[in-house]
């Protein structure tokens, strides 16, 4: 599905940007979906809904969430509660690339969420890799990210640092608290050459667990939608519990179970679980300290 020029640029880049991934269809579906969860996050005016650690399932930004305009940011497991965000991340193209990508004997479905922007919003992601929230045995793990309508250099779009999956892994911890990002001198440092992820509805980024990363607030009248499938080598274990823990974490999306674990050299201190709906209560907490 993908070409061995894609794959090459993955593995050197520690990113790929696929247009027309799904059909559209498909992309309806989901579409539909989402706007049916916003409109139902009118009614509330804090997190709701119960995943199966006992946490929200819908998380909503306090600062500037209110009926008239909406800021619905994350649909923890949306797998579990709708067919078809259950297809896409289980048995579509978005799952057979991802497998390509991550190589080996089989893949493994880990956890899924939908991260929402919606217009003129401040919902923001600060700098950080995926790989310290979720470690295991081996790094060969990847998010894919669907875009569920178009992403613009507006819209918040995802910002990644090249070839930073082949550095160091960084501390996401200050002052004795896992905060979800890396510091300010690793920022200053490490993160001031970023590319966009920009792409029409339909289009997939597929990111190595390790690579640098962030997105900024929407400062457009069009919503961002993005849904976050994570993958892992079959052969990769887990070192701490899944921070979105669903029903189908774990489930081999293609390949073979082996039984083997393959163990790779990395060093980190491990990651503590969000007591809240979202990793981005970890990050506000940083911020205010």
């Amino acid at each position: 599905m993908l070409t061995n020029e894609q794959i090459q640029h993955y593995h050197d880049h520690g990113y790929l940007v696929v247009e027309d991934a799904i059909d559209t269809r498909e992309l309806t579906d989901l579409l539909s979906q989402i706007q049916s969860w916003v409109d139902e996050s009118k009614t509330h005016t804090e997190a709701w809904g119960t995943t199966v650690d006992g946490r929200a399932r819908f998380d909503i930004d306090p600062k500037d969430h209110s009926a008239e305009n909406p800021s619905l940011r994350r649909i923890t497991s949306p797998t579990e509660i709708s067919d078809a965000f259950a297809n896409a991340a289980l048995q579509s193209t978005m799952s057979e690339m991802a497998s390509q990508l991550i190589g080996g004997k089989g893949t493994r479905f880990h956890h899924s969420k939908v991260n929402a922007k919606l217009p003129n919003t401040s919902t923001s992601v600060k700098w950080h890799q995926d790989f310290p929230f979720t470690p295991h045995t081996n790094d060969d793990m990847l998010t894919a990210l669907l875009m569920i309508g178009e992403v613009t250099m507006e819209n918040g779009p995802l910002l990644v640092v090249p070839e930073s999956h082949k550095g160091e892994l960084f501390s996401h911890w200050e002052d004795g608290k896992f905060v979800g990002k890396v510091s300010g001198a690793i920022e200053a440092k490490k993160c001031q050459e970023f590319v966009p992820c920009i792409g029409k509805p339909g289009s997939i980024c597929f990111m190595h667990s390790r690579l640098l990363h962030s997105s900024g607030p929407n400062t457009s009248d069009l919503p961002r939608y993005l849904f976050i499938s994570v993958y892992n080598a079959e052969d990769a274990q887990p070192l701490s519990p899944n921070p979105l823990p669903s029903k189908h974490e774990g489930v081999l999306v293609s390949g073979e179970l082996t039984g083997n674990v393959r163990l790779t050299p990395n060093t980190l201190k491990l990651p503590e679980v969000p007591d809240g709906a979202s990793f981005f209560t970890q990050q506000e907490m940083a911020a205010m300290a």
